[in-house]
């Protein structure tokens, strides 16, 4: 038999429950619900006029009237350390609740899997939203003061080449080629961007740099149609308008060495990418990859990035998910020796 003290008990804790149901009810909220009347910050790890640049503001330009109740996009430029200040705020500082996105460099999960110190981080904690296609790595001379117009022969002869800085893909490219495949280039490091080392090319104080294939299409159509650039090597999916050009990993001959080149061309499966840092609700973090599918099929996104010139062959989050689980799984003696080249 209950008695008189326990039924009271037994009621209030009823009661007690029916309360807390009550209230995670209230707090439960949609995607449409929580989203409907704020700002999302789109928060951009490097400075304007990039690639990286380019591809955030065009999806935040086009994705918001797709995210259940549908919110207001900010892009934002947040620099400092590559793009790490920016990885580190989303990570440790801004709220997860899915109001800020972060436009990530796609080296970052192997700079985490080599042990690079910037990346303070765990990128695979994050949440992947989307790409607006893979990347095409190439390594590039100036025809007309390289003197080389192979691998081969860059394997024989010294070529310039101008990058950024150590860390960077300027760098990183080229380092590799010669520590993998053999080739002599003299890397000079210290140019603000992409645009000054073109100058640098046409004034003749550099003959070769790493730039996307994209890129090249975007910003110097001319220099491929007059055959002022050549194309000695690729890393990342196979472009069709690069017939005969040959795919760093085919040259290179150890299977951990290709392992290691693989980890550290891995950013060209990323693309440019979109994520949230971990602990963003799942209902919204699927709300949002569903959003950006969606723009990619979107009539005015598809007629601005024909305008741009942007190619259009989306990464799915849940694709871009498992890539960085896998180059972060990269064994650890491997991911080592690409650190010096990484870092």
């Amino acid at each position: 038999m209950i008695s008189h003290v326990s039924k009271r008990a037994f009621a209030l804790a009823l009661g007690l429950c029916g309360l807390q149901a009550s209230g995670s009810g209230a707090l439960a909220q949609s995607p449409a619900d929580f989203y409907r009347g704020k700002n999302v910050n789109v928060l951009i790890g490097v400075g304007v006029g990039g690639e990286y640049d380019l591809h955030a503001r065009l999806v935040a330009r086009h994705i918001g009237k797709h995210i259940p109740g549908a919110p207001a996009m900010v892009p934002q430029n947040m620099t400092g350390a590559g793009g790490a200040k920016m990885g580190a705020f989303l990570a440790d500082v801004a709220p997860k609740d899915g109001t800020n996105i972060g436009m990530m460099a796609n080296n970052f999960p192997a700079m985490q899997a080599a042990g690079v110190d910037v990346i303070r981080f765990d990128l695979g904690k994050f949440q992947w939203i989307g790409s607006i296609c893979p990347t095409v790595e190439t390594m590039t001379v100036w025809t007309k003061t390289a003197g080389v117009s192979s691998i081969e022969e860059a394997r024989a002869r010294e070529v310039i080449a101008g990058a950024s800085g150590r860390g960077a893909i300027t760098y990183s490219f080229p380092a590799m080629l010669n520590e993998f495949v053999g080739t002599k280039f003299k890397i000079v490091t210290g140019y603000p961007g992409g645009n000054e080392i073109n100058l640098a090319m046409e004034r003749g104080e550099v003959q070769a740099r790493n730039n996307t294939w994209s890129s090249w299409k975007v910003t110097k159509p001319e220099w491929i149609k007059n055959g002022d650039i050549k194309i000695l090597a690729y890393a990342g999916p196979k472009p069709a308008d690069l017939p005969g050009v040959p795919d760093v990993t085919s040259l290179v001959k150890s299977d951990d060495d290709r392992r290691i080149v693989e980890l550290i061309v891995s950013g060209t499966r990323l693309g440019r990418p979109l994520a949230f840092a971990g602990g963003v609700p799942d209902d919204r973090v699927k709300a949002v990859r569903e959003a950006f599918m969606k723009t990619m099929t979107d009539d005015d996104f598809v007629k601005e990035a024909a305008q741009m010139k942007i190619e259009i062959d989306p990464v799915r989050g849940e694709d871009m998910q498992k890539v960085v689980a896998d180059v972060l799984a990269t064994p650890k003696h491997l991911a080592a020796r690409a650190r010096a080249l990484i870092e």
